[in-house]
């Protein structure tokens, strides 16, 4: 794999007004990904809740631009992929997963 460009990525940790501690990854003033508030009650929150619960090392992250969700998902994680494709796709088919509203993280 070859680097083509290497962004210097300021990370923090920023609190919801839930009191949730996720990370945030900023590209520019403008630009930033911030990880899936794995306490959320969407499908989302619910799907992050248990990949964590079993893979620690898992993160996920959306991308917003401009104060809006442009609907890229970045993930993270540090484990083989196969050892986490079945999971996901128990965790996405589960009822608990589908009785969850599709609702993304709101903006802080």
């Amino acid at each position: 794999m070859e680097v083509i460009k290497q962004w210097d990525i300021n990370l923090e940790v920023v609190k919801t007004k839930k009191g949730a501690l996720l990370y945030k990854i900023n590209i520019s003033d403008n630009h930033f990904f911030l990880e899936q508030n794995p306490l959320k009650d969407s499908k989302y929150g619910f799907a992050y809740r248990k990949l964590k619960e079993k893979y620690p090392e898992f993160y996920m992250f959306w991308e917003i631009k401009n104060n809006k969700y442009t609907g890229r998902l970045l993930a993270g994680l540090f484990l083989e992929k196969e050892d986490i494709d079945i999971f996901i796709q128990e965790t996405l088919q589960s009822e608990e997963f589908k009785s969850y509203e599709d609702i993304k993280e709101e903006l802080e």
